[in-house]
């Protein structure tokens, strides 16, 4: 496998609605004073941090994933392939930090309330 390659399994895309940006900008106001959950280093974005984007984004619905020593995924990279693989939208990409948003139907009292789109 060469350096360019990235390793995942198959994803079932499912149709999420886009944000709209006034939603966009009310989460990136949540999401200043967060800290990365996650970070992408060394083995990409391999299935074990895929699956712990997922869990972070199951109990927090807004997250950061940081993107640290690595030369297997760019940031824009990143970018397209973790909303992809997590069934999550891009608030922002900042420097190498993702911000991702997933609504979370199960904790209906714990959801973030966004705007209206």
């Amino acid at each position: 496998m060469n350096g360019n390659t990235i390793p995942y399994k198959e994803t079932v895309m499912i149709k999420t609605p886009s944000l709209t940006n006034a939603q966009k900008k009310y989460l990136r106001g949540l999401g200043h004073s967060l800290s990365p959950l996650v970070y992408i280093g060394k083995e990409g974005l391999a299935d074990s941090v895929i699956n712990a984007i997922d869990e972070a984004l199951e109990r927090h619905e807004l997250i950061k994933v940081k993107i640290v020593n690595t030369d297997k995924i760019s940031k824009h990279e990143a970018a397209d392939l973790v909303p992809q693989r997590s069934r999550s939208q891009l608030v922002q990409l900042i420097g190498k930090t993702l911000l991702i948003y997933r609504r979370n139907d199960k904790k209906k009292k714990d959801q973030i309330k966004l705007p209206p789109g």
